[in-house]
């Protein structure tokens, strides 16, 4: 039988590591980071984390909302809280600096997409858990990094991390890590294969079929 050529994807890889981790733990994780909340230009690392939660909660909660309203909602403010730029740049790593500035952009807006789909699709989820914010831990480059854990549900003590960094006086979030997996280091694997395999234009082409299909295997 003659050989067939495989078809270039975006995941010809192992599972997710995420997706084998507490699945409930990334749909909070990922909640948080597209929540409302206060200033972040006047306001500290765990007090952004701290008093996020409660908006974040209060809105998977209200049973009046529908599924689409609340990812709408949660996904409309999701620039203010999360440095996806900077996130993006983390992800590639040094492949980063193989993309145009074009396709640099591009990158950013369709790997954010990628995140919400998968975020979204895990609303229906929630299980009334709450998170307990335990404190903050400075790191390299003033990054800060605050801790958490969630309370109640089949998850109840998984533990998820955020780190943040200070741009312009307002601290964002940059990576999740939840029981230990970095969100950021999760997806550098993926995107390291396609990367070195079949270049940019390829991992773009994948990302955006799989956000037409609103798909989210890892």
């Amino acid at each position: 039988m003659p050989t067939r050529l495989r078809e270039p994807s975006l995941l010809p890889l192992r599972p997710s590591r995420l997706h084998r981790s507490r699945g409930l733990a990334l749909l909070v994780a990922l909640a948080l980071l597209l929540a409302p909340g206060p200033s972040v230009a006047t306001t500290g690392p765990r007090t952004v984390i701290q008093q996020t939660v409660d908006d974040v909660l209060a809105i998977l909660r209200d049973d009046t909302r529908s599924e689409e309203q609340r990812r709408a909602e949660l996904e409309a403010i999701a620039h203010a809280r999360f440095d996806f730029q900077t996130m993006a740049r983390l992800v590639l790593a040094r492949s980063w600096k193989k993309l145009s500035d074009e396709q640099q952009g591009q990158f950013v807006d369709e790997f954010t997409q990628y995140l919400a789909n998968d975020y979204g699709q895990r609303l229906e989820r929630y299980e009334q858990e709450s998170v307990e914010v335990l404190g903050e831990q400075s790191k390299t480059r003033g990054d800060v990094v605050v801790k958490s854990r969630i309370v109640g549900g089949d998850q109840s003590g998984a533990e998820i991390d955020y780190r943040l960094r200070e741009r312009d006086g307002a601290w964002r979030i940059i990576d999740v890590v939840i029981e230990g997996i970095s969100l950021v280091a999760n997806f550098r694997d993926q995107f390291r294969e396609v990367m070195g395999r079949d270049g940019p234009d390829v991992l773009l082409d994948r990302l955006r079929e799989k956000n037409a299909k609103g798909e989210t295997t890892l």
